[in-house]
């Protein structure tokens, strides 16, 4: 799975102010949701957290798959597009 951080982070911003005040509605400690957002230590959201999320932030599901479903690209892949 490829979080997209930036994107992720916007919403917890926008919405909760601090990921310090969605993993206490998610019922999970912090270290915990920052490790599953930098995906660290095999840590994953689960169908559950994704949902939660989505019902949270109101998102749609073009969102939802932007932020925990999109693909890993990386500088490289970015300016060989860009240049060719």
């Amino acid at each position: 799975m490829a979080i997209n951080k930036l994107l992720l982070k916007s919403h917890i911003m926008r919405n909760d102010g601090t990921q310090e005040m969605l993993a206490k509605k998610m019922g999970i400690s912090l270290s915990c949701l920052n490790a599953k957002i930098n995906e660290t230590g095999n840590r994953e959201f689960r169908q559950s957290e994704i949902s939660f999320i989505r019902d949270r932030y109101d998102l749609s599901e073009q969102e939802v798959v932007e932020i925990f479903f999109g693909a890993k690209v990386s500088k490289e892949d970015t300016e060989a597009v860009s240049i060719a």
